[in-house]
C-alpha cells in the first residue's frame, strides 16, 4: 500500500487573468488569505505560479510576470501565508495553455483536424501574425520548441520555491496536424493523410512531454509531487496514469461531468496503487465562473463521495484579479470540510470490498465515450451493489461477477484470463454485441446469432417486470438474436421483432411498430458459466433510462450471485453504499449517502444541482462478515448501536441520516 503524503482538504486555485485587467493583486491581503483557508477548513491550497494567459506571478526570467502585477510577488505573498499556517501549498503551471507564447509563436498551435479552422493565421497591422478569429484559448503541441520553454519555466519554479508539488494542467496525450507534427510523421516513414502516424506521434509526443517534465522536476527535488491534469484518468493506459506521482480526479458535476463520473472514476483508480483525490468545484457551473455557487448541501455530498470512495478532497475556486479570496466562498467550503474533519481517520489505508468487476469498453477499446461505461456502473450504484470498474490488468481472484458489457470483443488473452476466472468459481454477465465472442468461449447457455434486423425491439420477461403482469417493454438499442444450447439453462425474458422497421414506405402510428405476438427469441439466458443479456442494455439505461431496462440487469445479477453477495440493504436507489476495511485498525467502515440531485435551467445541458437533503429513516443494512463483530459504532456522533450476527451476517439499521452516515464495524 502506498504512503498517504497528501493533504485532505484541498483547494485548486485558478487565476487566470488578461493582460487587459490591471491592478493585477492590489487588494491581497494576508489576514483575507489567512482568514478564508481557516473558515474553509483547508490544510493544502494549490497556488499559481502560471496561467492559462502565459503570465507568471512573480518576478521571472524563464517568462513574463503578468504587466499588471507592477512588480508584485504575488505568489510569494501567498506562499508566506501558508507556510505560516502550517498549510501545504504545491504549485499550479499552465501546460498546454500559454496565449502570451501563442501571440509569438502562432505556427505552434495544437491543430485537431488537417483544416482545423480555428487556427486561421493572419498578419497584424505591422505584419505579425497571429491567430485571428478566437475568442478563447488555444492548444500548444508539446511537438514544437515550446517543450523546452515549458522545461525552463518548471525548473525555475522548482529551484525558486521548492514546492510540495506541482499541477501541470491540460496535459493529454493525441494528435496533432501542425507543421511540425507533420514533417515528423513524414520523417517517421509514414504518409501525410495516414492518421496511424498521426496517432503513433502523439503518443510519442506526450510521453516525452511528461518524461521531460518529471526528471526537470525530481532532478531539483527528488520528492516532489507531480500531477499532470488531462481531466479524466483513462482506464484503457496505465501507463499514463503512472506518469504521475498520484492522481487528481478532475469531476465537477455541474461541469459536464455529472453525477455518474466520479464513482466509476474512483472506482477504477483504487486499485492503481497510488494516492487519489476527488476534485470538484464551488462552482454553481464550472471553471472561470465567478460568482457562480453551489449550494452547500451539494458540496457536503460531493465531499462525503470522495470519502466514502478513499479519496482526498480538493474544491476548485478562482481568485479575483485584484487577489483577494471570497469568504462566501470559503464558508461554502467549510461546511462541507468541516464534517469531512470530524471522519477522515476512517477514510484513508483502505481496502474496498467488492463482490462484481465492470470490465471498462475503454480499457478494451480506448474510446472513452462508450454509453455502456455510463449505464453499468449507473445501474449498479442504483442497486447498491459493491463493484469495482476495471481493466484488463486486475486480478480478477476476488470477485464473484464480471460484467463485460457491450462492446467489447475477447482476444485470445483477454478470454484465456476470464477463463481461469471462471474455473475458479466465478460468473460472466454479457450483454449484446459482446455475447459474439463471450458465448464461444463460456457456456451461457445460448448461441449467438447476430445483431435483429428490426429496431427498436421488445423485451418480454418471464417475471413480473415493475410488480406488473408480464409484457411486452420497448427497448431502443440493438437486439441480438439467440439460440438456446442448453436445455437446463433458464431463460428470463425473450426478445421480440416488430411487424417491421419504420420508413417512408410503412410506418404504424406516431413512433414505432407495435410487436409481433409469436414467441421470440431467448433474451435474457442463464447458464453454467454465466448469462447473456441479448440487448445493448448498458447503453440502454444511460440513454432511455427505463426501470425495466435496470430491472433486467438486477434479476440476471441476482440469478448468477444473490446468496452470496456481501451487502442487502433498503437503501433507495439514488443512494451510494461503499464498504471498505481498514485492516490495521481492526474494522471496516460503511458509508451510506443519500441525495436527490434534480436538473434545473434550460438548454440541451440543464444541470444537475443538489438542493435538498432529505432524511433517510430505518436503513437496513445486512453484511456477510466472517468475523465475529464487537461493536458497531455510527460516527462522528460516535454512538454505539445495537447488532445482531447470525450464521456470518451482520445486521443493522441505522434510525435516521441526513446526506451521509459512516458505520464503524469493529471486529
Amino acid at each position: 500500500m502506498y504512503k498517504y503524503e497528501i493533504k485532505q482538504r484541498q483547494v485548486h486555485l485558478d487565476f487566470h487573468t488578461s493582460e487587459h485587467i490591471d491592478g493585477i493583486g492590489k487588494m491581497f491581503d494576508k489576514e483575507n488569505f489567512r482568514h478564508c483557508l481557516e473558515v474553509g477548513h483547508v490544510n493544502s491550497i494549490t497556488v499559481f505560479a502560471k496561467c492559462h494567459h502565459g503570465w507568471a506571478y512573480f518576478p521571472s526570467e524563464a517568462n513574463t510576470m503578468h504587466p499588471g502585477l507592477h512588480g508584485f510577488d504575488l505568489l510569494s505573498a501567498e506562499i508566506e501565508v501558508c507556510k505560516e499556517m502550517g498549510v501545504s501549498c504545491p504549485i499550479y503551471i499552465s501546460a498546454g495553455l500559454d496565449e502570451n507564447y501563442l501571440h509569438s509563436h502562432p505556427e505552434h498551435a495544437r491543430m485537431l483536424t488537417r483544416e482545423d479552422e480555428a487556427l486561421r493565421i493572419e498578419n497584424d497591422e505591422n505584419g505579425k501574425p497571429y491567430i485571428a478569429n478566437r475568442t478563447h484559448f488555444q492548444r500548444i503541441c508539446f511537438n514544437t520548441p515550446y517543450l523546452d520553454v515549458l522545461k525552463a519555466q518548471v525548473e525555475e519554479v522548482v529551484t525558486k520555491f521548492m514546492p510540495e508539488g506541482i499541477f501541470m494542467d491540460i496535459c493529454s496525450e493525441g494528435v496533432c496536424y501542425c507543421p511540425t507534427c507533420r514533417k515528423a510523421v513524414r520523417d517517421m516513414g509514414y504518409d501525410e493523410n495516414d492518421d496511424e502516424g498521426f496517432r503513433q506521434l502523439g503518443r510519442i509526443t506526450y510521453k516525452k512531454y511528461y518524461t521531460t517534465i518529471n526528471e526537470a522536476a525530481k532532478a531539483i527535488k527528488p520528492d516532489i509531487k507531480v500531477f499532470h491534469n488531462g481531466g479524466h484518468i483513462s482506464a484503457a493506459r496505465r501507463d499514463i496514469a503512472y506518469s504521475n506521482t498520484h492522481l487528481e480526479l478532475e469531476s465537477l458535476p455541474t461541469g459536464g461531468w455529472g453525477y455518474d463520473h466520479f464513482p466509476k472514476s474512483a472506482k477504477y483508480v483504487q486499485h492503481l496503487g497510488m494516492e487519489y483525490l476527488g476534485m470538484t468545484g464551488k462552482f454553481h457551473f464550472s471553471w472561470g465562473e465567478f460568482g457562480g455557487f453551489k449550494h452547500p448541501n451539494a458540496l457536503r455530498y460531493e465531499v462525503a463521495l470522495s470519502l466514502a470512495f478513499g479519496a482526498k478532497c480538493s474544491i476548485g475556486d478562482q481568485m479575483h484579479p485584484y487577489g483577494f479570496l471570497d469568504p462566501a466562498t470559503y464558508e461554502l467550503i467549510g461546511a462541507a470540510y468541516s464534517e469531512a474533519e470530524l471522519v477522515e481517520d476512517y477514510c484513508y489505508d483502505i481496502k474496498p470490498i467488492s463482490d462484481i468487476a465492470i470490465l471498462a469498453v475503454e480499457a478494451v477499446t480506448g474510446a472513452r465515450n462508450s454509453r455502456a461505461d455510463v449505464g453499468a456502473p449507473r445501474i449498479l450504484l442504483e442497486g447498491n451493489y459493491l463493484f469495482d470498474f476495471v481493466d484488463k490488468e486486475i486480478d480478477l481472484s476476488d470477485y464473484k461477477l464480471l460484467i463485460i458489457p457491450e462492446g467489447i470483443n475477447l482476444d485470445e488473452t483477454l478470454a484465456e484470463k476470464l477463463s481461469a476466472f471462471v474455473k475458479g468459481g466465478g460468473k460472466i454477465l454479457a450483454s449484446g454485441s459482446s455475447g459474439r465472442d463471450a458465448t464461444k468461449h463460456f457456456d451461457l447457455g445460448c448461441e449467438w446469432l447476430g445483431a435483429s434486423e428490426y429496431n427498436p425491439a421488445y423485451f418480454n420477461p418471464t417475471y413480473n417486470a415493475t410488480g406488473l403482469t408480464p409484457s411486452n417493454y420497448v427497448f431502443y438499442k440493438q437486439m441480438y438474436k439467440t439460440a438456446l444450447t442448453d436445455k437446463a439453462a433458464e431463460v428470463l425474458a425473450y426478445g421480440k421483432e416488430t411487424f417491421f422497421n419504420r420508413a417512408p414506405e410503412h410506418f404504424c402510428s406516431h413512433r414505432h411498430t407495435p410487436f409481433k405476438i409469436e414467441e421470440g427469441t431467448p433474451g435474457i439466458i442463464v447458464g453454467k458459466d454465466g448469462a447473456y443479456i441479448a440487448w445493448d442494455i448498458f447503453s440502454e439505461y444511460a440513454d432511455a433510462g427505463c426501470y425495466s431496462a435496470k430491472e433486467a440487469v438486477i434479476k440476471t445479477i441476482e440469478a448468477l450471485i444473490g446468496d452470496t453477495k456481501t451487502l442487502k440493504t433498503n437503501l433507495p436507489s439514488t443512494g451510494v453504499v461503499a464498504l471498505n476495511e481498514q485492516p490495521k485498525e481492526s474494522r471496516y467502515v460503511l458509508h451510506a449517502l443519500f441525495s436527490t440531485p434534480i436538473k434545473r435551467g434550460g438548454g440541451s445541458t440543464p444541470v444537475e444541482v443538489i438542493e435538498d437533503l432529505i432524511p433517510l429513516y430505518d436503513t437496513s443494512f445486512e453484511i456477510k462478515l466472517d468475523k465475529p463483530v464487537k461493536s458497531v459504532v455510527l460516527v462522528p456522533e460516535n454512538r454505539e448501536i445495537a447488532f445482531t450476527q447470525n450464521d456470518g451476517v451482520l445486521s443493522f439499521k441505522i434510525d435516521k441520516f441526513e446526506c451521509k452516515q459512516l458505520a464503524v464495524i469493529n471486529v
